[in-house]
């Protein structure tokens, strides 16, 4: 199971951003969207956006320079550091996710984030 996050311009289309194969699944070869599949297994380091329970879900329907802070604030407090095991419930693997959607969120700062 994982989190889909989309980011959406102001006209409902996925925003389109360099070409990524982040993510638990992605299309062979990379995706220009700006979409992204994390695993469930994250959840307890996505606490820190959100103290009030609600982790990563805590991103959807807000705009998403308004979410960068908090993002800069988690990713600094999990470090970016990567597992070899995507899988692997660590610091580091949930803050590298977060630097990827932080990312997407300083080139479209209008746009809305999706978290289903």
């Amino acid at each position: 199971m994982s989190y889909n996050v989309a980011l959406i311009n102001g006209v409902g289309k996925i925003c389109s951003v360099p070409r990524h194969t982040e993510g638990g699944t992605y299309t062979v070869g990379g995706n220009d969207h700006a979409e992204l599949s994390v695993t469930y297994n994250y959840a307890v380091w996505f606490r820190v956006l959100d103290p009030g329970g609600a982790g990563l879900c805590w991103l959807n329907d807000q705009r998403s320079g308004d979410t960068i802070s908090r993002l800069e604030s988690a990713i600094a407090a999990l470090g970016t550091e990567r597992s070899q095991d995507y899988w692997e419930a660590t610091r580091g693997n949930a803050g590298w996710a977060l630097s990827v959607l932080l990312s997407w969120a300083r080139m479209f700062p209008d746009a809305r984030w999706s978290v289903e």
